[in-house]
Order: structure tokens, then sequence, then C-alpha cells
């Protein structure tokens, strides 16, 4: 649990005039507002704020809810215990028992983190409060102090490449360069039962197979990146569009929900593409040997 706890602050670490309540705009600027210069090309930006603020209170209220762990749970403790075993149950098939252990921390605290992040846009306040102009009468925010985490398109590329690092380290770690080599550019035809033509031929095509799936893997930092993006950036350029619909604001509770849940399961698939070998075969073996 503390594990999680500390990769949430990480997450948030790593990822990169006057205050008044006003009208919304029609829109959200696709940039977030410097809100302090450092100089050099850096600053510290109103997502960057939120992402800190937001992670900070996760952590608070997570540790509140959990209080004194104990073997009968409380129950916070047992919200918490409930919601991690469901997570386990999801993502253990796919990421596979070898790296499981290692990745689980890290892929929920994806979860939770891009969870809370994307909701962020549906609390009163944010996007509404900040600096701007007067313009006939009404107040237009022009430098808001609060902007969500992950519709700022730096976040996003922070945790693709996060999750794309993490990735990388798993599968050397678990599976090794010789079992990775052998599932991108092997031959996964059965040679014994394989033309000796035909299986050669079939291993050039896995080697061109194996190129594209290269290109693949080098875009998926990118892909995830958009996809997030896209999607908490569009749904708060929706709300803010039609002044906080309440049918669009329970769209956007939803789609913050599935973001959330597809980042996780395709950080979640990369690894078991690459580690989850083996594991079925293994337990059949056992069950072989029991049977025996």
């Amino acid at each position: 649990m503390f594990r999680v706890l500390k990769l949430v602050s990480l997450l948030a670490f790593f990822a990169t005039g006057h205050t008044a309540f006003a009208k919304e705009e029609a829109g959200v600027s696709a940039s977030a507002s410097k809100l302090v210069d450092l100089g050099g090309g850096w600053a510290i930006t109103n997502s960057m704020l939120t992402g800190w603020t937001v992670s900070l209170g996760v952590i608070l209220f997570i540790v509140w809810l959990i209080g004194k762990p104990s073997i009968l749970p409380s129950k916070g403790q047992a919200v918490i215990e409930s919601l991690i075993s469901g997570l386990r149950d999801l993502l253990e098939p796919i990421v596979g028992k070898k790296a499981f252990s290692f990745a689980f921390p890290l892929l929920v605290t994806f979860f939770i983190f891009i969870l809370v992040q994307n909701w962020m846009g549906l609390f009163p306040g944010v996007g509404t409060i900040g600096w701007g102009h007067d313009t006939e009468g009404n107040f237009h925010i022009t430098k808001p102090l609060i902007r969500p985490f992950t519709a700022d398109f730096n976040s996003t590329i922070a945790l693709a490449g996060i999750s794309f690092g993490a990735w990388l380290i798993i599968i050397f770690k678990f599976a090794g360069p010789a079992v990775i080599i052998q599932d991108i550019f092997g031959n996964k035809a059965d040679k014994r039962e394989t033309p000796t033509v035909l299986y050669y031929t079939l291993s050039l095509v896995f080697i061109v197979v194996g190129v594209i799936e290269i290109i693949s893997i080098c875009i998926r930092p990118f892909t995830l990146s958009v996809r997030l993006f896209g999607n908490v950036f569009g749904g708060e350029n929706l709300l803010h569009g039609t002044g906080f619909f309440f049918v669009f604001y329970f769209m956007e509770l939803l789609v913050g929900l599935i973001q959330a849940l597809v980042f996780t399961l395709l950080s979640s698939v990369y690894i078991g593409l690459i580690c989850n070998h083996g594991d079925d075969h293994g337990a059949e073996g056992d069950h072989a040997e029991e049977s025996h």
C-alpha cells in the first residue's frame, strides 16, 4: 500500500493580478499556463500545481481512510483493500504471475492517479478561478489557477514515458533479451510440422513483421498520451462550452473512469505480451504431475 502512495507522489513530481470567480469561457486553452517562471525554459504551470496538490490530497485521504492497518480491517481499510483486490483480479491474468508482483504497484497507481486527475475538471472552480480581464461587464479567465493535470499534453506525455520506461525495465528483468528478441522477430511456426522451405520463408516474413512491431512499440508513448489527453481536453472544452450541462457532466464521469482503465489495461497488456508466456503451460505441467 505504501509503495502505491509513494508512486502517486512520484508520478505527480516527474510528470511535468487578482483572483476572482468568473463566468466560463467557450473553450479551454490548449497549453497550460505558467504560474512561476523558473528561467531556462523551466516553469511551474497550473496543471503541475493541480497534479501535486491532488496527489498530496489522495495520499492523505488514503492514509486517513486506512488509519492503523489491522488484521480485522476498518471500513476504510476494507474499501481500499476491495479496490486493490478488484484491480488484482483484473490485471494479474493479463500481466502474468512472474512480473505481476513487481508491476502491480505501478499499475494500480496509474489507475488511481489518472482517475482522480481526470475527474478534477468536474470540481467547481477548476478553470474558472484565476487571472484575466473584464470585458463588457464579464470577467474572462485568461490564466486559470487550476487546470486538470491530464488536460495538459506535457503531463500525459510524462505519464506515457513513465509507463514505457517501466515496461522496458520489467521485460528485461523478467523475460530477458533472448525472449524479447524471439518474441518480436522469432518464427512462430512449429518447425516439426512445417515444411523446411515454408518454415524459412516464414522466418523472413516474421523478421519483417518484427521491424513493424518495433515501429509500433516506439510510437506507444505517443498513442498512450494522445488518447488520454484528447479525451480529457475534449471533455473540458465540451463542459465549458455547454455551461457544465448535467448530461455531459455525468458523461465525463464515465469517460474519466474509462480512460484511467484503458491507460492501465494497455500498460498491463504491453507487459503481458512479453512476460506472460509459459504460465498456463506451467500450470498444466503441475496438474499433469499431480495426476501421475
